[in-house]
């Protein structure tokens, strides 16, 4: 593990990271993570046919929400100015899997990790929501960062897993 962790003082305290004397830069991030459900709600999903609409244009709109709001839901996260949310979701219908990828960017002081990654819960979550009624047991899983670009640390990605998930974009 590098570094330290920054979220704490050197009393031990809880705080805010002070990041006023960092340069602005722009940055961006993309999260990812996946639902696994029941055959039959995936069907209802790709095919518009659940009767509370468009899941995954609602689910886009929650994870661009999310994205928005991160710092009133993450204590010690700075409020930043987004300037581009983008929110894709992909199905296999092998997994019987939706995957939701999201991109944020910001021109600022901080990283936008956090934004990526609480628009990408909160979109599977309101799959779930959504769909709850007909599948209980969908599971929300890999929720991760796959990349993150800008400020002092510079252009990160995840090294490749050994499987990958087959998709065929959706919207």
């Amino acid at each position: 593990m590098a570094g330290e962790l920054t979220h704490f003082n050197a009393a031990g305290q809880a705080h805010m990271v002070n990041v006023g004397g960092k340069a602005e830069t722009q940055r961006s991030a993309t999260a990812q993570g996946d639902i696994r459900m029941l055959p039959d709600t995936l069907r209802l999903i790709e095919g518009g046919s659940h009767k509370k609409g468009d899941v995954l244009g609602i689910a886009r709109i929650a994870a661009i929400m999310a994205a928005k709001k991160t710092s009133d839901l993450i204590p010690l996260c700075h409020p930043l100015p987004l300037t581009a949310v983008e929110v894709e979701f992909s199905i296999d219908r092998v997994k019987s899997t939706v995957r939701c990828s999201v991109t944020c960017e910001t021109f600022g002081r901080t990283g936008i990790e956090m934004e990526a990654l609480t628009a990408v819960q909160v979109g599977l979550l309101t799959i779930y929501d959504m769909c709850k009624a007909v599948d209980k047991g969908m599971v929300m899983t890999d929720v991760r960062l796959v990349e993150k670009i800008g400020g002092k640390s510079g252009h990160w990605t995840m090294a490749a897993p050994a499987a990958t998930l087959s998709t065929s974009p959706l919207i």
